[in-house]
């Protein structure tokens, strides 16, 4: 029986090539295949650096499928490397289900570190840093939006977002709307020609997005600090917001009782807003 493969996990560069690391390179050129999420867009990087190894396609639309054949090759003693098309592969991008089916199945998975546009913009932003979270892309609609953004309204920790060109100034929007007037960076095409990191309120940010067409063009990490407000005090508020909505349907005690499940603030608080029914 020959000996089980390995699973790599390899990053690439968010922009600048010469961030491909040289462990990196020997991995890929190494490696008996390599899982890319869009192999037409890593044959570039791959043709740059001279590395012939074969690729397939591993995104989201076919890792559920494609994982259980890859992993069955690796068990056959086929090492393949997993990359995205920029940064850390995971991180929003495909390979959860390789991984973990990879490592279900006994196969060896290593990590060959590098680029990541999240923590690459959180060095640089002079925001505070020692606890964060990482939060992805926001919704696509404003609405879901603002409620994703409301859950995170007692969240301490610097937030980091990724966005895209065609949503940034809306996220920002929204943003300083549910959030407030916090600090927040804006870091836009990292490593690259025209990269920018735009500091200030989230309002300031906005409208300065809004105003500038260039600010609104490639990839964003929008990092965000996180509330210094007491928590009591953001769930009393989030609180009431649910119990003013749910009012318009229900009696003041089922009103309260459901906000405060929802929200966590205190029922009685809320239920002192209505018009004291004794309902429930």
């Amino acid at each position: 029986m020959a000996a089980a493969g390995k699973l790599w996990v390899v990053a690439t560069p968010i922009g600048n090539l010469d961030d491909l690391s040289p462990r990196a390179r020997d991995v890929l050129g190494k490696v008996d295949l390599i899982a890319a999420e869009d192999t037409r867009h890593s044959a570039p990087l791959l043709r740059h650096f001279g590395i012939a190894t074969k690729c397939v396609a591993l995104h989201e639309h076919n890792e559920r499928e494609a994982s259980g054949d890859l992993v069955r090759r690796m068990q056959d003693g086929v090492s393949i490397a997993l990359i995205s098309d920029a940064g850390t592969p995971l991180i929003s991008d495909p390979g959860f289900r390789l991984v973990r089916t990879a490592r279900e199945a006994g196969v060896e998975v290593s990590t060959v570190p590098g680029a990541c546009a999240a923590i690459a913009a959180l060095s640089i932003a002079g925001l505070p840093s020692d606890r964060f979270v990482f939060e992805g892309f926001l919704p696509v609609k404003s609405a879901a939006r603002k409620t994703h953004l409301e859950s995170l309204r007692a969240e301490s920790r610097t937030l980091i977002f990724y966005e895209s060109s065609h949503r940034i100034a809306d996220a920002l929007r929204d943003a300083a709307q549910v959030l407030g007037e916090r600090q927040a960076v804006v870091a836009r095409e990292l490593t690259k020609m025209y990269e920018t990191v735009l500091a200030g309120t989230l309002a300031e940010l906005a409208t300065r997005v809004e105003r500038d067409a260039d600010q609104q063009r490639g990839e964003f990490v929008l990092i965000v600090t996180g509330s210094n407000e007491d928590g009591d005090a953001i769930r009393l508020s989030e609180g009431k917001r649910v119990y003013d909505i749910l009012r318009r349907e229900l009696p003041p005690g089922r009103a309260a009782k459901v906000a405060a499940e929802i929200t966590g603030a205190p029922r009685n608080a809320l239920y002192s807003v209505g018009d004291g029914a004794s309902d429930t």
